[in-house]
């Protein structure tokens, strides 16, 4: 049996409970913890436009705004002025800390269900992957993945069948290299985890899950914003780079893709596999409600630019056939 790459999205987490893994949920909770103080939720209903449904972010359209404010900040807190002299307000200055940290609790939220994948999708799929150590990628914050691959030792370091970078000392890419291709794949987070933290060591490294209670972390390896600036986000993070150079190699080394619960909305990802599975079969395995009245076959097409094949279930937690 041939490696493919098999690509998960949030679709994974709306398969099990729709409530748990909303967006605007985790971001409500979020708003009512104490993350924030009432200047800073001040500052950032500023940011909100005045329309918005509610007195918070509810949206990644809402997370992009928040986005290009934290980036201007970051752009004049870097200019330096004589006589302690600042473009920013004490406020200001203190505003990109705060987003980052209120992002990064609400990645948590994913971490925190207490939801388990279902055995009878999780066996066909670890199984698959022990037979052909296909590479894994996940665009969402993937505890369900995680501790299913935990648990069935597709992840066990170098034992296993896949690899993310990540020991017990951080991240190097160096830890991704494999003197034998054949034995191992590898474990794209292409859009970070709040698991990851920058150490005072100059290293990348990951929290266990338990560890996350309680942190307020100022991640900088975590995409949680609208499409129009997960590529800036990426750029700037130096481990999400690395995962996406490898995922290109992981392309390259696969006879077929398999999107699974992914919307086709990350227009990044979508030119990364138009250009490099000209010759190579697209499955998309998505719920069968998702946009029914329109051509979804046209869609993917449109949207990837190759010939793909659609796979539509009333749940896609039912799919075996990887």
């Amino acid at each position: 049996m041939t490696r493919k790459t098999l690509i998960f999205g949030n679709g994974l987490g709306m398969g099990l409970s729709p409530e748990l893994f909303s967006l605007d949920n985790a971001l409500a909770s979020v708003w009512e913890d104490d993350i924030l103080s009432d200047a800073q939720k001040g500052m950032i209903r500023a940011c909100l436009p005045e329309d918005t449904e509610y007195e918070r972010p509810s949206s990644e359209e809402d997370l992009y705004v928040l986005q290009r404010v934290l980036a201007s900040c970051d752009f004049l807190d870097g200019i330096e002025l004589e006589d302690d002299a600042h473009w920013l307000s004490e406020h200001g200055r203190e505003f990109p800390s705060s987003i980052r940290k209120f992002v990064h609790q609400v990645a948590c939220c994913f971490h925190d269900t207490g939801e388990e994948l279902p055995y009878e999708f999780v066996e066909p799929l670890t199984d698959f992957i022990h037979e052909t150590k296909s590479h894994v990628a996940t665009l969402n914050y993937d505890p369900l993945l995680y501790e299913a691959f935990l648990g069935s030792h597709v992840l066990r370091g170098y034992n296993g069948d896949l690899i993310d970078g990540m020991t017990r000392t951080g991240f190097s890419k160096n830890n991704m290299m494999r003197k034998n291709p054949d034995r191992l794949g590898w474990y794209l987070h292409l859009h970070g985890s709040p698991l990851f933290y920058d150490a005072p060591n100059g290293r990348i490294k990951k929290f266990r899950r338990h560890q996350l209670i309680g942190e307020q972390v100022d991640s900088t390896h975590l995409v949680l914003t609208h499409v129009r600036h997960k590529t800036a986000i990426i750029s700037a993070s130096s481990l999400l780079s690395e995962y996406w150079r490898f995922l290109g190699k992981a392309l390259k080394e696969s006879s077929e893709v398999v999107l699974f619960g992914y919307s086709g909305y990350d227009t990044h990802l979508n030119n990364q596999l138009a250009s490099r599975c000209t010759n190579k079969h697209v499955r998309v395995v998505e719920w069968s409600g998702s946009q029914p009245d329109n051509d979804r076959l046209a869609y993917w097409r449109d949207k990837l630019k190759n010939d793909v094949e659609v796979v539509h279930l009333d749940s896609i937690l039912d799919f075996v056939d990887w």
